[in-house]
């Protein structure tokens, strides 16, 4: 499973902190969306800015780059730990299955 928390966690404490006090629906405008539903989903981690608006939101909320860098990097090392440690469990046969390899 792919991992924003980082990235999420970021926006929604620059937004809310900003000394201009941002809404999801302000914010979304200023980006170029047309309701908060985007900058919602972000927040929830739900999924990731898009690189083309990476450079904005980092205006928008006086965000560094390194910040942002920083939380992109933790959350692809988080959807890589995630997909190997699923990649690594074994999976479940079903009982029924393992009934016909007992019998052989």
């Amino acid at each position: 499973m792919r991992s924003f928390k980082n990235i999420a966690s970021l926006v929604r404490t620059k937004r809310i902190n900003h000394p201009k006090n941002y809404s999801q629906s302000d914010l979304s405008l200023l980006l170029g969306y047309k309701n908060g539903q985007f900058i919602s989903n972000v927040e929830r981690g739900l999924c990731n800015v898009p690189l083309k608006m990476m450079k904005k939101i980092s205006d928008v909320l006086d965000i560094s780059a390194d910040d942002i860098k920083t939380a992109i990097l933790k959350d692809h090392e988080e959807t890589l730990t995630n997909y190997f440690n699923k990649a690594a469990t074994p999976k479940k046969v079903a009982t029924r299955d393992r009934e016909n390899t007992d019998s052989l």
